[in-house]
């Protein structure tokens, strides 16, 4: 099988630079709404769906794989040369036994490049859309840089060159396609909206149900609100999801209502919570003392 692992090794590929594109922007507060929505779209590919379905905690611990999974993005996005390196390595050595066959006797892997191109491409995608829907969105030379940016993070994953689109334009043909032709309902897909519709309690023992109750709820509304609003119109046919006039001028009034918030909040503040996160998963009890350097920082 074409693994992407094959010519370069992620060692020998560039993690995004402090200040650049993808750093000022890509762990932006915003881009956290669709967190979501691009877990949706990931599951919804029949390799990523099988392979969540067969080998992932997320249907008994949720909360727990979603916090894995954002602190390993970050890590690759913020951790430095060393950490992302160190990062994009283990990625690979934990998706090598993940295989199988499904249950319309399909042969898997979680490393078909094709699957593990997609996941990368919906946190490109929503890197993206995080802007353009709750912000002024991205200038022509700066959605060429984040691209850019970002094709460096798949590259430190393991994907090739020639799995990687060459320019935007490119990779948005590409992904216009695949949400045409390749996504589909599943389980993990079923999974995941029951998940939405009904969140479970964080692992927080100083949350008590009683208060989580009426915050789940609320943050179930809005949760479902952005997830469904923002996939592409033929995708949420697809999987059945309702969409009405009254859903869509709440959306616009969400939308406002964030936009006009984060005009108060001075962007560096923005992308806080994913430094904080990086920060944490590179210099936290059990991390591996070599990758500890300064954020964003060669090395």
């Amino acid at each position: 099988m074409d693994t992407p692992q094959g010519a370069r090794s992620p060692s020998a590929v560039r993690a995004p630079l402090r200040g650049g594109t993808a750093w000022r922007h890509f762990g932006d507060f915003r881009n956290f709404l669709l967190v979501p929505q691009l877990l949706l779209l990931q599951v919804a590919h029949p390799v990523v769906g099988t392979g969540v379905e067969d080998h992932s905690d997320f249907r008994t611990r949720p909360w727990q794989r979603l916090w894995r999974t954002v602190a390993s993005l970050h890590t690759v996005i913020y951790g430095g040369q060393a950490a992302a390196t160190a990062e994009g390595e283990r990625l690979l050595r934990v998706h090598i036994p993940m295989k199988g066959t499904d249950g319309r006797g399909r042969r898997y892997h979680a490393l078909h490049p094709e699957a593990y191109h997609w996941v990368h491409a919906t946190l490109v995608r929503g890197g993206y859309a995080g802007h353009q829907i709750f912000g002024r969105g991205f200038s022509a030379e700066e959605t060429a840089a984040y691209y850019r940016d970002m094709r460096d993070v798949g590259r430190i994953w393991g994907l090739k060159e020639h799995h990687l689109p060459p320019d935007w334009e490119a990779f948005c043909a590409y992904y216009d396609e695949m949400v045409r032709e390749r996504l589909e309902l599943n389980q993990s897909v079923l999974d995941v909206l029951a998940e939405l519709r009904h969140p479970r309690k964080p692992p927080v023992r100083l949350l008590p149900g009683f208060l989580w109750r009426p915050v789940g709820a609320r943050a179930a509304h809005y949760a479902m609100l952005v997830t469904v609003g923002t996939l592409p119109p033929v995708l949420r046919e697809r999987l059945g999801l309702g969409w009405t006039p009254g859903d869509e001028r709440s959306l616009r009034r969400l939308v406002r209502l964030v936009r006009f918030l984060m005009k108060l909040v001075p962007p560096p503040l923005r992308i806080a919570g994913a430094l904080a996160i990086a920060y944490w998963n590179t210099h936290g009890p059990g991390t591996d003392p070599r990758t500890r350097r300064p954020l964003g920082a060669p090395g």
